[in-house]
């Protein structure tokens, strides 16, 4: 039976608005309690966590992760993962509660963290390899993989703090993947990076997963998170939800950072090239929910368009990972331009959508050829259910495809 590596019971952190915590280290603050030592007593029995100015970044999050588990964390910006991963690394202290980690932890969080900015890359390498407990002997083993994946030989001599925040995630990363820690903690990092980098972090990932080390994973990447992790929890407003199914958590934060669909079109968020009133003012679906194979038509209202020269609209699918899964486009399926005016019904006509059942959201994006004018990331959505589209009465369910293709077998 796997063993408990990782404990959190009644963790919580506030911050007083407007105070920045102390960085000095032990010297300064003890000179610094000698200097005004009335003024430091008063201020450490104010009992100031419950007063207006005080934000809860954290409340009562608890949560066991056993040896092996592969855990992603997800939610809005704000909601309190990177600070709950900064507990858990014993960066920042909880106001309240404990964080319990038994075994060897490594913890990649934002750019900066765990380098020394006036070492050079060398000496980082063994500077975080006696920090995770590895003898000299062990860390020589791995120092070329690091090197060799990190694509910073040219650079290792040069103090980090001279690195391109690339180099140095990169750097971070590599010694973090394979200085073999029991424990790693990874908060976002495969936002930095060109993407045949974050390809190539993922890949590592996956390896450490079949090692059967522990991770806990941070991303907005939800493709990141439903390959790698087993369960994921879900932090809103610092409080921190049951672990569940990795899909049904990415349901849960994708509803969380976008479900407007009680709100009008022209009452949606959208990005615009430039402030003006909306051009997606309206969209109607001929059904909400539509068998896999079936066809559906969308009805796009654009208004107060009176730019000059011609215009494109795309509509765009998104499936419940937030993954792309078609385009459907103007001047690519039609080869069709058109103008603007003061009000304008252009009409997308679907004949079959072999996607398999869930549940889909609908993107609209218009441009002049120039510059993208407006996009709604999330005009609508609607339902596929079964269908016999293959007409075998099977069809894959969509964790095996995002799309249903005919095709022929023969022995």
């Amino acid at each position: 039976m796997s063993r408990t590596v990782i404990t959190a019971e009644g963790i919580g952190k506030a911050y007083r608005l407007g105070v920045q915590e102390s960085r000095q280290d032990m010297r300064e603050q003890i000179m610094t309690f000698l200097r005004t030592p009335l003024k430091r007593l008063r201020k450490f029995n104010e009992d100031w966590s419950d007063g207006e100015d005080t934000f809860w970044a954290l409340k009562d999050v608890n949560f066991e992760v056993k040896e092996g588990e592969v855990v992603g964390i997800i939610g809005r910006n704000g909601a309190g993962k990177s600070t709950l991963l900064k507990v858990l690394s014993r960066i920042t202290e909880p106001t309240e509660g404990e964080a319990r980690m038994k075994g060897r932890v490594s913890s990649l969080l934002e750019v900066g963290t765990g380098f020394h900015p006036e070492l050079t890359g060398r000496e980082n390498i063994f500077l975080n390899g006696a920090i995770l407990g590895m003898k000299r002997g062990e860390i020589k083993k791995k120092f070329d993989q690091i090197v060799d994946f990190s694509e910073v030989a040219k650079f290792l001599d040069t103090p980090v703090k001279r690195y391109s925040s690339g180099m140095y995630v990169r750097l971070a990363f590599a010694v973090a993947a394979h200085l073999e820690p029991e424990i790693m903690i990874v908060d976002e990092v495969l936002a930095v990076g060109d993407a045949a980098f974050q390809k190539k972090c993922l890949g590592k990932m996956g390896d450490v997963v079949k090692e059967g080390r522990t991770i806990l994973f941070v991303s907005h990447s939800m493709d990141a998170v439903a390959s790698l992790c087993g369960t994921v929890m879900v932090v809103n407003g610092g409080r921190c939800g049951p672990r569940v199914a990795t899909d049904e958590g990415i349901k849960q934060y994708l509803g969380l950072v976008g479900d407007t669909s009680s709100l009008p079109l022209a009452e949606k968020p959208r990005t615009q090239h430039k402030k003006r009133a909306p051009i997606f003012t309206g969209l109607k679906m001929s059904n909400n929910v539509i068998p896999a194979g079936g066809g559906i038509t969308f009805e796009v209202e654009i208004s107060d368009l009176h730019e000059p020269g011609e215009m494109t609209c795309g509509l765009a699918l998104y499936n419940e990972r937030n993954q792309r899964v078609c385009l459907f486009h103007t001047l690519y399926n039609n080869n069709m331009t058109f103008r603007g005016g003061a009000k304008k019904i252009l009409t997308c006509e679907i004949p079959s959508l072999p996607l398999t059942a869930g549940q889909y959201h609908v993107e609209l994006v218009l441009s002049d050829g120039y510059h993208e004018l407006e996009r709604v990331d999330r005009a609508d959505k609607f339902q596929i259910i079964y269908g016999d589209v293959l007409g075998t009465g099977k069809i894959p369910n969509h964790r095996q495809a995002a799309v249903i293709l005919p095709c022929q077998w023969r022995e």
